[in-house]
């Protein structure tokens, strides 16, 4: 499970179409953010049953850092937008 691959096509064409601005909207930093945070979702449970995996907490310490800068490119931008993005994912401001 803890590959690059650790969320299915059909899981992503979904948060695409939750978060896009369409169907083919894979760019934005919303859809980004929700994509990483998926992954990081999956990779914590694979954590929790290997706990010796550092090569695996490292690539999840890599993405947390993309999803921050992400985060905070979008709280710049509009902050409106973000605490509405933050309060879908079920993720903290912490930045």
């Amino acid at each position: 499970m803890a590959n690059k691959d650790s969320i299915s096509t059909e899981r992503t064409a979904e948060l695409i179409k939750e978060f896009g601005k369409d169907e083919k909207d894979s760019g934005s930093a919303e859809v980004q953010v929700a994509i990483l945070s998926e992954r990081i979702r999956n990779l914590t449970e694979h954590l929790k049953e290997h706990k010796k995996d550092h090569h695996t907490r490292r690539g999840l310490m890599m993405l947390i850092g993309k999803r921050r800068s992400l985060l905070k490119y979008i709280k710049n931008r509009d902050i409106e937008e973000y605490r509405t993005l933050i309060k879908k994912l079920g993720i903290r401001d912490n930045i």
